[in-house]
């Protein structure tokens, strides 16, 4: 049976980031009692903390992202795992039966296998104008900022599930939602769009794309381009929500591990890299859905696939 090394900065498992999926990782080893660390440079939960609500995870009726996160992690700590939080990740190595990374707290922890769960970020539109507003009129999570446009007339970038599902959830507050996409199609879910587009505060700005973010103290309006004619409106709002899909958070790897030209790290079925010991899931991975059920499942293989790793070390020895 594999056994720990009993050394205070040494782990079986060292888990790099505090998502679903890592939270599920650090879940499934510390309960086998293998002893577990999880690093994240943000705070505990990851992208699923920005989500209102959470109504299709199998067994739970409707949960805040938040309320879930912290689940996760008490029920991590419960069995033994370790998990040090907004913490900064500096020199990192793979290579070899031994890993290591250091970290901000001046310390440098060492395992024999290594889960990367990293996740992604909001992408932003990159227009002018749009690093002076952000946090004045620019947000990119509606359950953060939401309750500050009540009343008010506002924007939603974007056709895939995020943007129209996060549109609706805007209503609550808003007295009116326009969605600005550049196709003249959704990339979405067929009850999501349904959803948006029976909803009586919803308008559509098809084959459009904003190019630039004006005020003063904060944001007043927007210019809006129709790609077909080229024509540029000058339009009114209180508020802009971008939501075009994420970046993974895997630049702290490149070189280290093979990544798609996305950034996103490849795995196998099993979730191993093509580092001996490595593994990788979550929403910094190759592939097509992004859910927080999705994550779950990938940690819970990854943890799987690193105790059955660790276990093979031992019978070589």
């Amino acid at each position: 049976m594999y056994k720990s090394m009993n050394t205070s900065n040494h782990y079986d498992v060292i888990v790099i980031g505090a998502g679903p999926a890592g939270l599920t990782a650090g879940i499934y080893l510390s309960r086998a009692k293998l002893k577990t660390l999880i690093v994240n440079e943000g705070v505990v939960g990851g992208q699923m903390v920005l989500t209102h609500e959470i109504a299709n995870y199998p067994g739970v009726e409707s949960i805040s992202g938040y309320q879930l996160a912290n689940i996760m992690k008490k029920q991590a700590k419960s069995f033994g795992c370790d998990i040090k939080s907004n913490i900064t990740i500096g020199d990192i190595e793979l290579s070899g039966d031994q890993k290591s990374l250091t970290l901000s707290d001046g310390n440098t922890y060492t395992s024999n296998s290594v889960i990367l769960t990293p996740g992604g970020r909001s992408r932003t539109l990159g227009v002018p104008g749009e690093d002076n507003f952000k946090g004045r009129g620019i947000s990119y999570c509606a359950t953060c900022d939401g309750d500050f446009f009540t009343d008010k007339e506002i924007v939603v970038v974007g056709g895939g599930n995020s943007a129209l599902e996060e549109a609706v959830s805007l209503t609550k507050y808003a007295s009116k939602v326009t969605i600005v996409h550049q196709f003249d199609h959704f990339q979405a879910f067929e009850h999501a769009i349904r959803e948006a587009k029976d909803h009586p505060k919803i308008n559509f700005m098809m084959e459009s794309a904003i190019t630039i973010f004006n005020g003063l103290e904060k944001l007043e309006s927007i210019g809006i381009q129709n790609l077909k004619t080229g024509h540029v409106e000058n339009f009114t709002t209180d508020g802009t929500f971008v939501f075009i899909g994420y970046l993974p958070n895997t630049e702290f790897l490149k070189g280290i591990v093979e990544m798609n030209q996305s950034g996103e790290i490849v795995v196998k079925p099993d979730m191993s890299t093509n580092i001996k010991g490595v593994y990788a899931a979550g929403d910094s991975i190759t592939k097509r859905y992004r859910q927080v059920t999705t994550a779950v499942g990938e940690g819970t293989i990854a943890a799987l696939a690193a105790a059955d790793y660790l276990h093979g070390l031992t019978a070589k020895n």
